[in-house]
């Protein structure tokens, strides 16, 4: 059977599913977020892995349920106390941290503390975009779409010749996926591409269970198809950002140039990384509701939104 231009998905789609999940029920990486179905805490969980190896993830994870357990106590937590949680465990783009403040909010407001179960309905949570809001809803009410990351993405265009197209992806991951199990398919078929099918795949080593099926181990050819690599964080605009919020944590405010010269050794007034970049940083951070940034007085000043 095929699903799209050129993919090549066996016939026997029963033997396929059950192969895989049977492997996965078998053995699986713990994470302790595959052990609830609490809405919250995947939420928290998706939000955490977006740009985190997810080794990483798992103290950041439950330290941040320690200390805000339930959407009630996030919302009602101070957003820099929050965003600063964030930063202090190099958790990528801070505003991250400020959407999942606000979803808490929107989720005690206009849900009467309840999660929505949907992928469309969860859509409305402020940050939450679709492939969140489809892990929510797969990993929490057994709800969802099939998933399509980078390793789904992978697997299926080693596997099954599934072009490398989104549409297609999603069709082929669409077809394959058994109706009413997407926790059970969505975890399964993401632990395939995070063990067996890397980049450097395993195929024997972790009994991949669709070797007999699979196109490039019948071939030898473990082609990868054409996805974004994550950009260097080591002196990104998402490290300087994170400086940012993290040095203006320690303040109630500061000074551009004082606050130009705690963020980079290399910050010059006058330079290439000087006023003008630093101005243009805090006026991002400004758009996202982050920091304050008075630029009318004798000397401009930052200091976080509260």
């Amino acid at each position: 059977m095929t699903a799209g231009d050129g993919a090549q998905l066996p016939d026997d789609h029963g033997a396929v599913r059950e192969a895989l999940i049977e492997w996965y029920e078998d053995d699986h990486r713990e994470f302790p977020w595959r052990r609830t179905d609490d809405p919250y805490e995947i939420l928290v969980s998706e939000v955490m892995s977006q740009q985190t190896q997810l080794g990483r993830v798992v103290e950041a994870w439950e330290g941040f349920l320690e200390r805000w357990p339930t959407t009630a106590e996030l919302a009602d937590a101070d957003r820099a106390d929050v965003v600063g949680f964030w930063t202090d465990h190099s958790l990528g783009y801070n505003n991250r941290a400020k959407y999942l403040h606000e979803a808490a909010g929107q989720v005690e407001d206009e849900y009467g503390g309840e999660f929505p179960e949907t992928p469309a309905e969860l859509q409305e949570l402020m940050g939450v975009g679709p492939y969140t809001a489809n892990a929510v809803a797969s990993f929490a009410f057994n709800n969802g779409d099939a998933v399509v990351d980078t390793n789904v993405k992978r697997v299926l265009y080693r596997a099954f010749d599934v072009p490398d197209d989104d549409a297609a992806f999603e069709d082929a991951a669409s077809d394959l996926m058994p109706a009413g199990r997407s926790r059970v398919w969505n975890n399964a078929i993401m632990e395939l591409g995070g063990v067996a099918c890397e980049q450097t795949p395993r195929c024997d080593e972790v009994g991949c269970p669709w070797r007999e099926w699979c196109g490039a181990y019948a071939s030898g050819d473990f082609t990868a198809p054409d996805v974004p690599t994550q950009p260097s964080f080591e002196g990104s605009r998402r490290q300087f950002r994170g400086r940012v919020i993290g040095t203006l944590r320690e303040y109630d405010e500061l000074e551009l140039d004082t606050l130009g010269h705690r963020i980079r050794v290399d910050y010059a007034p006058d330079g290439e990384y000087g006023r003008e970049w630093l101005t243009d940083l805090l006026t991002d951070l400004e758009s996202d509701g982050l920091v304050e940034f008075d630029d009318d007085g004798a000397e401009p000043v930052a200091r976080l939104q509260r």
